[in-house]
């Protein structure tokens, strides 16, 4: 099971499953009731500005996730790995058994604020490369260094990598993209430079919720965005939670490894389609299916 990050947000996602399902009533109104407001409306009906706000855009797309996996849990579909992309980690870890969905939600809540926090202090930006591999974004971001800091922040296929860093860095990288022979370069709709050490800040705030977040081993290996390897054990985790923030997802290695561990068929749980086309571009022979509305789960029972 793959569970996606921001960016697969979109106003109206789960409101099917509140209205038809059980579960997906029962896991909104609990969300709500954890974190004090009705996430439920801001899915169902935005707008949309305010759920791209990375504070809101976390717990959104945290519980619409757990609710799909626990709609597949309840038709006896469970995980033999996970995997999740940047806040997808948060949820691949409770799918896994690690964290419990309250504890889960009020983590995700607390990074979301506190990323927030860190782009409105100290504004960056991101930017999506495509046809880019890392020798070339690594030369472009060689090439703008003296207008600040920019680096690679995830590597989500074998051509499509996204840099982060300070805006002016970031501007002048999409300017110089072409003559190193990257095909487009665009602007991401984000409020701060994620995954770079513009996040240094926020790591250090971080450091003290993750320390008191209860971890129990998973029951399945989690394969994480730091190391691209499957690990089981809860301190290691809690680390590579805390260097995440900073570090690059290396979302391509990642499902590489599930590759190279035999795994051949994979679900994508939770909003949108975004992880299933990555991973069309990572491995054709790796059949990944969204599983994020009503008609989804209502086609594979």
């Amino acid at each position: 099971m793959l569970f996606p990050g921001q960016g697969s947000q979109s106003v109206g996602m789960g409101q099917d499953l509140y209205e038809s399902n059980e579960i997906g009533k029962e896991y909104y109104q609990r969300a709500d009731a954890v974190l004090g407001f009705e996430i439920s409306e801001l899915c169902f009906l935005g707008p949309t500005e305010k759920l791209q706000q990375t504070e809101f855009t976390q717990p959104a797309i945290f519980v619409h996730s757990y609710i799909c996996f626990k709609i597949l849990e309840s038709q006896g579909i469970v995980p033999q790995v996970v995997a999740g992309h940047s806040l997808g980690e948060y949820s691949a870890l409770v799918a896994a058994g690690a964290v419990d969905f309250e504890n889960g939600l009020r983590i995700v809540r607390q990074r979301g604020l506190l990323m927030q926090k860190a782009g409105e202090k100290r504004p960056g930006a991101m930017a999506v490369l495509l046809g880019a591999d890392p020798t070339k974004v690594k030369q472009l971001c060689e090439a703008v260094q003296e207008q600040g800091l920019v680096q690679p922040a995830n590597f989500n296929s074998p051509e499509q990598i996204v840099i982060s860093g300070e805006v002016k860095a970031v501007e002048a990288a999409l300017g110089k993209s072409k003559a190193l022979g990257i095909k487009r370069a665009l602007r991401l709709p984000v409020s701060g430079a994620f995954h770079s050490s513009l996040m240094n800040e926020t790591q250090n705030e971080f450091r003290q919720a993750l320390l008191s977040l209860p971890l129990r081993e998973p029951r399945v290996p989690v394969v994480t965005n730091v190391t691209a390897r499957a690990v089981k054990e809860c301190e290691e985790i809690r680390g590579l939670l805390l260097q995440q923030l900073t570090s690059p997802v290396r979302w391509t290695e990642a499902m590489q490894t599930l590759v190279e561990l035999g795994y051949r068929k994979g679900l994508e749980v939770g909003p949108g389609s975004v992880l299933s086309g990555l991973m069309k571009k990572i491995d054709i022979r790796f059949e990944c299916t969204p599983m994020g509305k009503l008609v989804d789960f209502q086609n594979l029972s």
